[in-house]
């Protein structure tokens, strides 16, 4: 089981239902099946790279520490990791765990009884840069770090290592036997990235040594300089490095931000970056027009970018205004007319150097879900969550992300893995498809009606909707994230160009059904516009920040106390020493076509991000809105600053519906468990939800994995991993929907990168191809 980290506080009251014997459904010879995308990354044969040259990589910033086991760890520490450390096992593009030659030998269990023992051979030729043998002395070192014995070391998990008792040398110096005190199913998933004895022998060390400097590593790679000013961090080619040497002479990781990342890309600061769905408009509209299919818009205007969303009479007023008697006007416009015309220019330039960049597509290791929050309101009703989950129509909320942007578009059928991994198999059956009818039985048979009273007080909002809701802490407007959907072509600060919706290249993203539901902080869209598409970005900003987060889990959630919960949720309880005040005047109503139930409509706190790049979770937050309004069940949308979504409402339970994703895992029997873990009684009679925000669990569901935890037989250990993922999907705690898009910018003649799917980089093959020799040329 894994460390808990620091754990948010909450309630949880769990109405069950009589559910028959689940269990998984069973795999073929190819368990998983296939990738649903498969990497995209212009593979190339070594001898076709060119030796030497300088990669410069986005990244989102630069890490506040180089120890991927501390709390405060991020995807730019995995990076770093990935290619100046010894990774045993690396996942394949399947996301599959692969032993690595550079490293291994190989590594088996050669003994079950009485106990574990796991016999790792390491590759005779590896040394750390300082040209000690990597050996058992560090394996010892790292195991004594992380197996949590010794508080000292400030350590943000401690899975599977805690089941491990002891670690000797082997027949020769080549050889490390591990033992096990209890069975370790995923004991693949130890020691990578595997640190030297330097970093992990001492808590001083561990805690501090490795935050901003890698002395020793072991990878194609060495650490170089990290410059907070410039925002880079620089790997160099180790001259040690006994493997097949890496092609690039330096690989320079460079913290920019998603949005500023198309006019980096054109000014030659990048050479390869994630974008989102924005970025890819720019460089599809590109190429189009560097291909001659591009047009000018109405009136000569441009298609696209800064100038095209003025229209002739604009141009005509904006001229009069400038060069008219007013003075003062017009010298404010003459000031905003060149503003104008340098930022059309600059954008000009820029759809120029964007020409040669090309979109490299595939899915995210990780899926967005719909998460329910159980712990008390309507949905502590284990109906009601059905009923809701019924509701969805999962395809179509794929078909609304991925459709437009090219990539397969099947609905997730797993909690616990993803297409193409062993662990993989279509669980939801468990709970059933899209029903509108068994929708209405369970919300029937959990007692809400339509058409019944509610009674609230005097001078109360008639109708079934609330006023809308803020967060208090959002910026309202054009460009700040709380203006309603990125509609393609629109001119915002926030989005950048504002390009129009090129042809061919943003394809509509389905028909919107309806208005909207509940309650939005949007504007509602003109009559004329009810019946359009909503097009929709693909969520990389938030994605990326939000995967860090739930990963780090320590450095966000806070305790939340039960009786603060309880008021924020419900209201503040009357003082009796202040006596009672006059009770209001009652007004009663009916909830017409929405569903009541003693005196009070159905109604669910929907909470989504505001900022830059989460376009594409309030599309499908309005589309799941308009499902659930079908239904008789009405939503109040809050849109709250991305920084806070998380912290303030996710982990601290002030929630009812919430979008976020779980990035995937080799290892679910490890990683999932506490995910989907049973809240369990703290001291003080509130509940410890480790990672399971929904607060929704059963000690089936535990006991499940901890059986597929301590199972060595691989096959029977994933076929309990998946039975326990087919009573999570029962549960209706969460909602599996769709795995989130990757978008990579590459730079003409880049090969080995792009996107790599559910596999990991192999950073000594990433590299520019070489120029075609004459005889290459008369081939």
């Amino acid at each position: 089981m894994s460390q808990r980290r620091r754990r948010s506080l909450a309630l949880l009251t769990s109405g069950v239902l009589a559910l028959p014997l689940l269990t998984g459904c069973g795999a073929g010879d190819d368990e998983g099946g296939p990738a649903a995308a498969g990497q995209d990354i212009a593979t190339t044969t070594r001898d076709k790279v060119a030796d030497g040259g300088v990669l410069r990589w986005a990244v989102d910033a630069l890490p506040d520490t180089l120890n991927a086991f501390q709390a405060d760890a991020d995807a730019t520490t995995s990076r770093i990791a990935g290619a100046v450390l010894p990774q045993l096992f690396v996942l394949d593009a399947k996301g599959r765990p692969v032993a690595n030659p550079d490293y291994l030998e190989k590594a088996e269990v050669i003994e079950r009884e009485p106990k574990q023992v796991v016999l790792y051979k390491l590759n005779q030729q590896a040394v750390w840069s300082d040209g000690r043998e990597i050996g058992a002395p560090d394996f010892v070192a790292q195991w004594r770090a992380l197996n949590g014995k010794d508080s000292a070391y400030w350590t943000a998990r401690n899975a599977g290592y805690e089941r491990i008792e002891k670690i000797e040398k082997g027949k020769t110096d080549l050889e490390v036997r591990v033992t096990f005190g209890k069975p370790y199913a995923d004991w693949r998933s130890l020691f990578s990235p595997l640190y030297p004895k330097q970093v992990t022998g001492t808590p001083d060390a561990f805690n501090e040594g490795a935050r901003g400097a890698l002395k020793v590593t072991a990878g194609p790679f060495a650490l170089g300089a990290i410059d907070k000013k410039t925002g880079t961090a620089s790997l160099t080619r180790n001259p040690r490095w006994w493997g097949r040497q890496a092609k690039l002479d330096t690989l320079v990781l460079t913290a920019v931000p998603r949005a500023e990342r198309p006019s980096a890309l054109a000014a030659g600061k990048l050479d390869l970056a994630e974008i989102d769905r924005s970025g890819a408009d720019r460089i599809a509209l590109a190429r189009r027009d560097a291909s001659g299919k591009g047009g000018a818009g109405a009136g000569g205007a441009p298609a696209h970018g800064p100038g095209a969303a003025m229209t002739p009479a604009q141009a005509t007023l904006s001229w009069a205004t400038a060069f008219g008697t007013d003075e003062e006007k017009a010298a404010q416009e003459k000031e905003s007319r060149t503003k104008h015309t340098e930022s059309v220019k600059r954008y000009a330039d820029e759809q120029k150097a964007l020409r040669g960049f090309r979109v490299r597509k595939s899915l995210e290791p990780a899926y967005t879900q719909l998460a329910m929050n159980g712990a008390s309101g309507p949905l502590a009703d284990e109906r009601v969550r059905r009923a809701v989950a019924r509701a969805l129509d999962r395809q179509a909320l794929a078909e609304l992300v991925l459709k437009p942007l090219g990539l397969p578009a099947k609905p997730v059928g797993s909690h616990v893995a993803l297409a193409g991994q062993q662990a993989y198999a279509d669980n939801s059956g468990a709970l059933g498809g899209q029903d509108a009818k068994a929708a209405q039985a369970l919300l029937a048979d959990a007692g809400w009606r339509r058409g019944g009273k509610i009674t609230e007080p005097a001078g109360a909002k008639a109708g079934p909707e609330s006023a809308p809701q803020d967060d208090g802490k959002t910026p309202a407007g054009p460009g700040t994230g709380n203006d309603g959907l990125y509609i393609v072509g629109q001119d915002d600060g926030a989005n950048g160009d504002g390009a129009g919706t090129p042809d061919g290249t943003a394809a509509e993203a389905g028909k919107a059904a309806g208005t909207g539901a509940g309650t939005d902080t949007a504007a509602s869209p003109a009559d004329g516009e009810r019946d359009r598409v909503s097009p929709v970005l693909a969520p990389a900003p938030f994605g990326a920040r939000q995967q860090a987060s739930l990963l780090a889990q320590a450095a966000m959630a806070r305790p939340v106390d039960d009786a603060k919960r309880s008021a924020a949720r419900d209201g503040d309880e009357a003082d009796p020493a202040k006596g009672s005040p006059a009770p209001a005047k009652q007004a009663t109503r009916t909830s017409g076509n929405m569903l009541a139930k003693d005196g009070k409509a159905l109604t669910l706190r929907f909470v989504l991000p505001a900022g830059p790049g989460s376009e594409s979770l309030r599309a499908v937050g309005e589309r799941i809105s308009q499902m659930l309004r079908k239904l008789g069940v009405n939503t109040e949308t809050t849109k709250v600053a991305d920084a806070g979504f998380f912290k303030d409402h996710i982990a601290s339970g002030q929630y009812d519906l919430a979008l976020y994703s779980w990035p995937a895992t080799a290892f679910p029997a490890t990683d999932a468990r506490p995910i989907f873990a049973k809240p369990e009684p703290a001291a003080d009679g509130s509940l410890l939800v480790e990672q399971n925000y929904t607060r929704v669990g059963t000690d089936h569901i535990d006991q499940l994995f901890d059986q597929a935890l301590g199972e060595l037989d691989e096959a029977q250990s994933r076929e309990l991993v998946r039975k326990a993922d087919a009573r999570i999907w029962a549960a209706a705690g969460s909602i599996p929907l769709f795995q989130r898009p990757e978008l990579v910018a590459v730079k003409p003649g880049l090969v080995n990168a792009g996107a790599f799917g559910l596999g990991a980089p192999r950073y000594q093959d990433i590299g520019w191809k070489k120029a075609p020799t004459a005889k290459d040329k008369k081939k």
